[in-house]
């Protein structure tokens, strides 16, 4: 029996990858945003002049680096502990009115605190699915999560949103993993997580959250476009970003389940699995629409 195969004939793993596939392939948070406010997000994309597509793509970059060391390196170290994704929602909408109450004005000050917000829920969430943020790979596990928009018609159709999100980091992840073998194989244990932590990790986890941050960005521009629809007010706001936070709750609590499982059946066979939940998922469905 192949390793996709044992993934989905043992059923508490099984359920597990049916849950992640939900939660990865639900519709883009750009399809979200646009429902809340009523709009499209043309509409107020036509209205930002393009200095205001540069600042916010400069915020969100600092906002990310900003989020990266400040919520990874203070949530504390209880692996399975319950995440508190409702305390993370609350915060992001106080932050969301707040912010909304100043439109484009208080985004430099928004949305550096939203986003260490939402980083925190998400090593929260990485967390309670056993994982220790102790190590380097699952702060980038991390970082990747805010990479996820959510199914889109722009993505192939013989791609899922989230693998083809996986692809663009790939090359990013498998460098880093490649400097920890090589580093491996010359020294002790010890030794490794300390020269990878403080010499290699730095480099790669900054390149890593610049890449993500040119796509978070653009979901953020989007964001913003959505807020100056003009029946959006403060409490609105308040409303889009606890929308925002839940939507990658989402992807963070999918992302680290398909993790989990990749440590126990293989990357590969755990993608051929997913692939093979998500035709499922997608004939049931259409099988009910021809019904």
């Amino acid at each position: 029996m192949t390793e996709d195969a044992q993934l989905l004939n043992h059923p508490a793993d099984a359920a597990d990858l049916k849950r992640a596939v939900a939660l990865l392939e639900t519709p883009s948070i750009t399809a979200r945003m646009a429902a809340l406010a009523g709009a499209p997000i043309e509409f107020g994309l036509s209205r930002l002049p393009r200095f205001a597509h540069e600042r916010i793509h400069k915020i969100v970059h600092a906002a990310m680096h900003k989020a990266a060391s400040a919520a990874l390196s203070t949530v504390k170290e209880a692996p399975s502990k319950r995440a508190s994704t409702k305390t993370h929602k609350l915060a992001a909408a106080v932050s969301g009115a707040a912010g909304g109450l100043f439109g484009m004005a208080g985004l430099a000050v928004e949305l550096p605190v939203t986003t260490v917000i939402m980083m925190r829920s998400v090593a929260d969430i990485a967390r309670s699915e056993g994982f220790s943020l102790s190590e380097p790979w699952v702060q980038a596990a991390c970082v990747e999560v805010f990479a996820f928009g959510g199914n889109s018609k722009r993505d192939d159709a013989a791609e899922s949103g989230y693998y083809a999100s996986r692809g663009v980091l790939s090359e990013l992840t498998k460098n880093a993993t490649r400097e920890l073998v090589h580093l491996a194989g010359h020294r002790g244990a010890h030794e490794v997580t300390q020269a990878y932590a403080k010499k290699q990790a730095a480099t790669w986890m900054a390149k890593l959250i610049d890449t993500v941050a040119t796509r978070f960005g653009i979901v953020i521009t989007e964001k913003t476009a959505a807020q100056i629809v003009p029946v959006i007010g403060a409490a609105t706001a308040a409303t889009m970003n606890v929308l925002f936070t839940n939507h990658y709750q989402d992807m963070a609590r999918g992302h680290f389940i398909v993790k989990r499982l990749e440590l126990k059946y293989g990357a590969q066979a755990v993608e051929q699995a997913y692939r093979r939940v998500r035709a499922g998922e997608a004939l049931a469905a259409q099988g009910r629409l021809e019904g």
